[in-house]
């Protein structure tokens, strides 16, 4: 048979072992002629002849050597098969990133091949060996917008296939403050900063670019979102200002409410202590001059005072101008003077109303003993059961809520009801100031209330107390 070879010996197909790599168009070359006229002819009939002659001699020496046609013919074709299933491709390769792969695109013709996509059968032209399956190139396409993937590479996730801008926008994360991805670590992981109760994602440099949080509820400031500056520094968001306790005398309702839950707990405060609204600079001087008590670090939002002095009260709350600033307060001097063990109750202004509550809840405890006669306490013990008091005033808040009826917040005998449901925010942040109490890791308020929790759940509140007068320690 090498005399057809040499006849087609310089043709313009171009063919590699049945790797077809053209796109769907035909080879130019393919009918060129490579000559003309008789000289050719003359010359390719004598190459011919010669080819022939060649040939004849050959078939005469290896006449004992030939096999049947039909044979020769099955070995061809076996031949064959085995080439072209030598060029099957392995599964695309997979790098870093551990959804980014390769699609190969494969020219030549399978036959009996079926397209995972649409399930028919894949015949001559273009597909793709992908994921252990073969694809037509237009059903190979992205689970997100439904577009062909014709990228170099693409992603997965589980048994979907995207574009890897697609999978990004799916699957990375953004951060709630800026809105842009998350940028990746220098060891190529996803890494970010998120709230313990909030669950606020953030990016890691948010903690350091000077990203205001809101004073009560500690989440950062959104970029498209503008929280509300107070007079003394503090930022708040919008959610937590919607329930603000901002001046002295809006507050007065709510300090009636803590009294009548101290009733119902037969601890009812017989003087009558002041409630001033402070600002945070008017607190901290009140603190410098105060001798006895212990303050919650980094920041007080609360004093029971002794001391007679003279403190800076709000008479009327901020109104909020340009850029959510506030302006127009009013303060005035306010003389402490000495008729019993407690002269005043500072709470700073400006924060939401159950936050509010359970600070002033906490801080009447404080008056409560001293009024009582108790001896000089252990921090832990006297920060640990005051922590207990405004616990169980958020926890009767929290209840009341749950029901749109007249309900007592108590089971320990409150007279406190309240009508209605609370919006769903500010019940999420009464969940929020429970959960900092309970979670609180400093040695003085966070382990003395779980102690002071634990002795009250074990004995009652009335025995505990009973036994912190007399031994100045927790039952247990």
């Amino acid at each position: 048979m090498d005399w057809i070879k040499k006849i087609f010996k310089g043709s313009g197909q171009k063919n590699s072992e049945g790797y077809y790599h053209g796109d769907y168009a035909e080879d130019p070359q393919f009918y060129a002629p490579s000559g003309t006229g008789n000289m050719w002819q003359e010359h390719e009939n004598e190459e011919i002849d010669r080819a022939i002659a060649l040939s004849l001699l050959e078939e005469s020496q290896k006449e004992r050597n030939i096999i049947n046609d039909e044979s020769q013919l099955e070995e061809d074709e076996q031949l064959a098969r085995a080439i072209q299933e030598s060029l099957r491709f392995e599964p695309p390769p997979q790098y870093d990133n551990a959804n980014t792969f390769l699609p190969i695109p494969i020219h030549f013709p399978m036959g009996d091949r079926i397209c995972a996509g649409c399930n028919t059968e894949i015949g001559h032209g273009r597909f793709l060996n992908c994921l252990n399956a073969f694809w037509h190139p237009e059903c190979f396409h992205c689970h997100a917008c439904n577009f062909p993937i014709s990228d170099y590479e693409f992603s997965v996730s589980g048994n979907y296939r995207f574009h890897k801008s697609c999978y990004k926008e799916r699957y990375h994360p953004k951060c709630d403050v800026c809105s842009h991805f998350i940028p990746t670590n220098p060891a190529g992981l996803i890494e970010y900063r998120a709230h313990p109760f909030w669950i606020q994602k953030y990016c890691p440099s948010h903690e350091h670019d000077g990203t205001p949080r809101c004073c009560s509820c500690e989440r950062m400031e959104p970029q498209d979102t503008g929280y509300v500056a107070l007079d003394d520094g503090r930022k708040l968001c919008l959610e937590c200002l919607d329930s603000a306790v901002m001046d002295t005398k809006e507050c007065q309702p709510l300090y009636l409410d803590i009294q009548e839950f101290y009733e119902g707990l037969n601890m009812k405060v017989e003087q009558q202590v002041p409630l001033l609204l402070v600002e945070r600079q008017a607190l901290n001087e009140a603190r410098v001059g105060e001798k006895n008590g212990h303050y919650h670090m980094p920041e007080t939002r609360g004093l029971c005072l002794s001391e007679e002095q003279t403190v800076s009260t709000i008479l009327r709350r901020p109104s909020f101008g340009t850029g959510n600033r506030a302006m127009d307060m009013i303060t005035e001097p306010y003389k402490l003077t000495r008729r019993c063990e407690v002269t005043a109750i500072l709470i700073l202004y400006g924060l939401p109303r159950l936050l509010t509550g359970s600070i002033l809840a906490h801080e009447m405890m404080h008056a409560w003993m001293r009024l009582q006669g108790f001896q000089t306490l252990s921090q832990d013990v006297e920060e640990g059961i005051c922590q207990v008091l405004a616990h169980m005033w958020i926890a009767t808040q929290l209840d009341s809520s749950s029901s749109s009826d007249v309900a007592p917040t108590s089971s320990s005998g409150s007279s406190r009801i309240r009508k209605g449901k609370r919006p769903e925010f500010e019940r999420k942040l009464g969940e929020f100031f429970k959960h900092q109490i309970e979670s609180d890791t400093s040695p003085v308020y966070g382990d003395g209330f779980r102690a002071g929790n634990q002795a009250v759940y074990k004995y009652g509140l009335r025995r505990t107390l009973e036994h912190i007068r007399m031994t100045g320690r927790f039952p247990y």
